[in-house]
């Protein structure tokens, strides 16, 4: 077959390996990942509301202990105490001797003037008027009033509480400016990692604390990625989400206090509170590559494996086939000089009849005398030596073409080699091949087949003969090798020898030195094959421009 055959066969095992391996990977991964991402994205949300739930349930308990702290007090003092000074100031070293979160504390009456104060703004504070004041005007409609954050006479931002009570017909009001440092402290623990956030707006939208980078104190939020923050003034009860912005994603977690309609809004970033998640994509990721690179190579490596075992097994059924076709080829060959020997031997009998006929009559006394009778004599020698010499083919002929199959017999290994030579000989001398033998005398006689033996000799003669083309020298030398008792038969040649990197192929099928069109590449594969059903073994030894050797190793049994 031909190479692109193999080439794309080798391709689709490929992409078949490849396609029925990644994919499956590929889905399986991407399932894990996606429930993995929504198992932990679902963690985070869940761990950003229960935060924000937190630190809403800090501000509220903070704000709803100072207001219980001042309803209390207001409600166990009079005003005629607590519009004295020197007693207002003494119950308010004793409230922030138990909680430092109270900044002033003053007395104002209906008319919203200052009654007393107690605090380091008491030169500002002391004789101003609060009646047109947003918070005096609330607390007195509801009793207890939570401010918004303003900056009010003093100048400063901050926010107060306000508890309005009645006591004879008239109403008082005790007011307490709140630490906003406290406050701060409350949010800012719910700034995580290094791009969190987290503040108070109220319903307007006004920012109630400081930020770590929304913005400024009473000023709107706004983002320093994309100079702009969802507004979250009107929302209600809890809730988180994942919005988009210029800058990014981002994680929001909101939640209205129960003391006060301030909003608490805390901001993450994705990329910090997920980066385990991410990490774990590109850990997944990475390995996945790394699998499927191990999957590509490793179905590239098998699958060349596999097309080498192909292409040899392919090599290996070719070479079959051809060695079938030759073996029918010899088997008709065989019969066809079988049937020309029985075609020639009938009149060579016959040749050979009349020319003994002849020489009986020459010896008759009246032919002697005859004047031709010693050409008639020599005449007739000559017709039983060429009928003779004759018969000798046809009788090689009849021995080649007799069978195919191995036989065990005994064979006279320098016999069957004087026997190959004869359908050689003149040929080698046609080219001026000079052919030298050394035959051991002592040979011992084998089992073998001697026609298979004649085969591979003649292969490997003629391959001599067809190496050295002309005027060179074929040595057949053969030997008992009495320690391992095996016959060997030397072949060696003065040809151009076999370059070194190709003695390895040298037997394999279709492989051959000679020009394109002059070998098949089957004859040394034969022959191998043959030897080695005979239970020996050839090897070869050549120098490259100083000839080959051929050894054939035949047992003695």
């Amino acid at each position: 077959m031909e190479k692109s055959y193999f080439t794309r066969l080798q391709w689709q095992i490929i992409t078949t390996i490849i396609t029925f391996s990644v994919v499956p990977l590929v889905v399986l991964g991407g399932v894990i990942y996606h429930q993995f991402s929504s198992s932990y994205t679902a963690n985070v949300l869940e761990s950003l509301k229960t935060l924000v739930e937190n630190r809403r349930a800090s501000l509220d308990l903070f704000l709803e202990e100072r207001v219980a702290q001042l309803t209390t007090l207001a409600g166990t003092h009079t005003l005629e105490k607590l519009r004295d000074e020197d007693y207002l100031h003494k119950v308010f070293n004793i409230i922030q001797a138990h909680s430092r979160s109270y900044i002033d504390l003053g007395v104002i009456n209906e008319e919203g003037d200052h009654l007393a104060y107690v605090g380091p703004y008491h030169s500002i504070l002391k004789g101003v008027n609060y009646k047109n004041e947003e918070w005096f005007s609330a607390v007195m409609a509801s009793g207890v009033h939570i401010s918004d954050v303003f900056t009010g006479f003093r100048k400063i931002p901050h926010f107060v509480i306000a508890i309005m009570v009645r006591e004879r017909n008239k109403n008082w009001i005790l007011r307490a400016t709140i630490d906003s440092e406290i406050v701060e402290n409350i949010v800012r623990a719910a700034w995580i990692g290094k791009r969190g956030d987290a503040f108070i707006v109220n319903r307007q939208n006004i920012l109630q604390t400081n930020p770590r980078f929304c913005g400024k104190l009473l000023e709107p939020p706004s983002c320093p990625e994309s100079f702009y923050c969802p507004d979250y003034s009107a929302a209600v009860g809890t809730r988180v989400e994942r919005i988009s912005l210029k800058g990014g994603d981002r994680l929001f977690g909101v939640s209205v206090l129960h003391t006060k309609q301030w909003v608490l809004v805390v901001m993450e970033d994705p990329s910090e509170q997920l980066s385990p998640l991410f990490t774990a994509r590109y850990l997944g990721v990475l390995i996945g590559l790394g699998g499927i690179l191990v999957i590509v190579v490793g179905a590239f490596f098998t699958s060349r494996a596999m097309m080498k075992e192909l292409e040899e097994a392919e090599r290996k059924r070719a070479a079959s086939e051809d060695m079938a076709i030759q073996s029918s080829k010899m088997a008709a060959l065989g019969k066809m000089a079988a049937g020309i020997a029985h075609e020639i031997n009938n009149p060579l009998a016959v040749i050979g009849e009349k020319a003994g006929w002849m020489k009986d009559l020459l010896k008759k006394e009246d032919l002697r005398q005859s004047k031709n009778f010693q050409e008639f004599a020599d005449a007739v020698e000559k017709i039983e030596f060429h009928v003779n010499r004759a018969k000798k083919i046809t009788h090689r002929l009849l021995s080649f073409g007799r069978r195919l199959e191995p036989v065990a017999e005994r064979v006279e290994v320098n016999q069957t080699v004087q026997d190959t030579l004869e359908f050689l000989i003149n040929e080698a001398r046609y080219r001026n091949i000079e052919i030298k033998t050394e035959l051991a005398p002592d040979l011992p006689v084998i089992t073998s087949d001697s026609s298979q033996l004649q085969q591979v000799l003649l292969n490997i003669i003629n391959n001599s003969i067809d190496a050295i083309g002309k005027n060179g020298v074929i040595r057949i030398k053969t030997h008992y090798l009495e320690k391992v008792n095996r016959v060997a038969i030397e072949i060696s040649d003065t040809g151009p020898g076999i370059p070194k990197h190709m003695l390895d192929k040298i037997f394999d099928p279709f492989f051959t030195t000679k020009e394109v069109g002059k070998g098949t590449g089957l004859g040394l594969s034969i022959s191998y094959s043959i030897v080695e059903k005979l239970g020996g073994k050839i090897i070869v030894a050549s120098e490259e421009g100083k000839g080959a050797t051929f050894t054939i190793y035949l047992p003695v049994t």
